[in-house]
């Protein structure tokens, strides 16, 4: 059978980990734990909300990303991933469960499936599907095949997609969904171990690329190639033809009627050795859910991370050509943008806006400080140019590169609960940060 990026690695990997498993370094009493060492190299936990851990050990429970929704509509029910080991990345077998919290009965983990097609920044995609809190998505493997689960509440009843998903449609009709398996072999730690990719030799392949998926009958259709995105040339007008390209960070607007996503290329890669050459170049596109007029959003090379404010505007960190880095709001299929917040108070996070009454606020957070190692999860409000702190939050440091737990901060439906991930107590658990009293003081 063909090799893919980690089953290549696992072959000179496999005695360290097995010899590190049983010597206790991959334990939960590992450095993975608060213990004495941990604390000597991270300032104090400090809190500025009512804040508490929802999911608890010896197993480590983290959700991921930060543009998927975590809470039901009501609040109780918090999802989650369920995993028995840390500080590596994860092999063909590695499985875990999925759940959620019930936080109106003592914090119960319920679980619900498992999988076996996940990473440590995106979990498996797990989110809740539409408006009425019934349902929920996430990926696994079956077989040679990366597959959607849809789990249903009410009748405990799971069915299959035939494609893993990455993004979904607010109304919970329409999914995206991307080539995992390649994702992984280019940018390690965001894609799925476990299948080879097809078309692992092929620089820009015409037969695949971003798919759009009914989530209701299962039916699919490529709707824009790596080979159409490849064709359009960059503002010197080049076009890589001998670069390798691929797809990450889709994500849909509010009405479903246009998506975003990273169009990135690296300029060297061995599909036999799975090594590649030099950092990634970055160019974010927009396109119609049906594949229909493309428009490069941001041209700069820059972009990172980024969310939809409503149909046609979206916030991202990036560094337009003769400008300073920060956030940014362009307009789709328009060269019009404009600075948020110019301002040293904003750093480059994971931004999400609050729900109405209170989207005129963001929702960011910071990696860990070079000195202190926290984290520190913030609100800030561009109007009035003010940062308010929910949180500093340790990171030890044996938390980086590929298995690192970034706090990828979300709010809740009534925007009243923000759910972080953060490894500051025995692990990496979920943690809920209660807003509600700090959001009357500020309005």
């Amino acid at each position: 059978m063909p090799l893919n990026r980690r089953r290549f690695m696992a072959t000179t990997v496999v005695s360290t980990v097995t010899s590190a498993a049983a010597s206790g370094i991959l334990s939960r009493r590992s450095a993975y734990s608060q213990d004495a060492a941990a604390e000597s190299s991270t300032g104090p936990l400090e809190t500025f909300v009512p804040t508490r851990q929802i999911t608890h050990g010896p197993k480590f429970h983290w959700f991921g990303y930060y543009d998927k929704n975590e809470f039901d509509p009501s609040g109780r029910f918090v999802l989650a991933n369920e995993v028995s080991f840390e500080g590596r990345a994860p092999l063909t077998n590695d499985e875990i469960s999925v759940g959620y919290v019930d936080t109106k009965q003592d914090d119960t983990w319920v679980p619900i499936g498992t999988s076996r097609a996940w990473g440590w920044q995106q979990g498996c995609m797990l989110q809740w599907i539409g408006n009425d809190g019934r349902e929920v998505l996430w990926n696994d493997r079956d077989g040679d095949r990366f597959v959607c689960r849809i789990y249903n509440l009410q009748t405990q009843q799971t069915r299959i997609i035939d494609r893993p998903i990455y993004t979904i449609s607010s109304d919970g009709r329409t999914g995206l969904s991307l080539n995992f398996s390649r994702l992984d072999n280019l940018r390690p730690g965001y894609g799925y171990e476990g299948l080879t990719d097809g078309n692992v030799g092929k620089h820009a392949p015409a037969d695949d690329g971003i798919w759009r998926v009914d989530l209701q009958t299962g039916k699919s259709e490529l709707v824009f190639s790596n080979a159409d995105a490849a064709a359009i040339p960059w503002p010197d007008g080049s076009t890589h033809p001998k670069a390798w390209h691929y797809f990450n960070h889709l994500l849909l607007n509010p009405s479903g009627t246009r998506f975003i996503f990273l169009h990135r290329y690296r300029p060297g890669f061995d599909p036999k050795t799975f090594n590649f050459e030099g950092n990634f170049i970055t160019r974010m596109f927009t396109v119609g859910i049906d594949g229909s007029d493309p428009s490069i959003l941001d041209p700069s090379g820059f972009t990172s991370h980024f969310i939809w404010k409503d149909d046609q505007t979206a916030t991202m960190w990036t560094k337009p050509t003769g400008l300073p880095q920060g956030f940014y709001q362009m307009t789709d299929q328009s060269a019009d943008f404009r600075r948020v917040g110019e301002t040293k108070m904003l750093v480059n996070g994971h931004n999400t806006y609050l729900p109405a009454p209170y989207d005129d606020w963001i929702l960011n957070d910071s990696y860990p400080d070079s000195k202190t190692s926290r984290q520190t999860v913030y609100l800030y409000h561009p109007p009035t140019d003010r940062r308010v702190e929910l949180g500093h939050f340790p990171s030890p440091k044996s938390y980086r590169g590929e298995w690192r737990c970034d706090t990828h901060p979300r709010a809740s439906v009534a925007g009243h609960t923000i759910a972080i991930d953060s490894p500051h107590s025995m692990g990496r658990q979920v943690h809920l940060l209660d807003i509600r009293e700090l959001l009357a003081k500020l309005a």
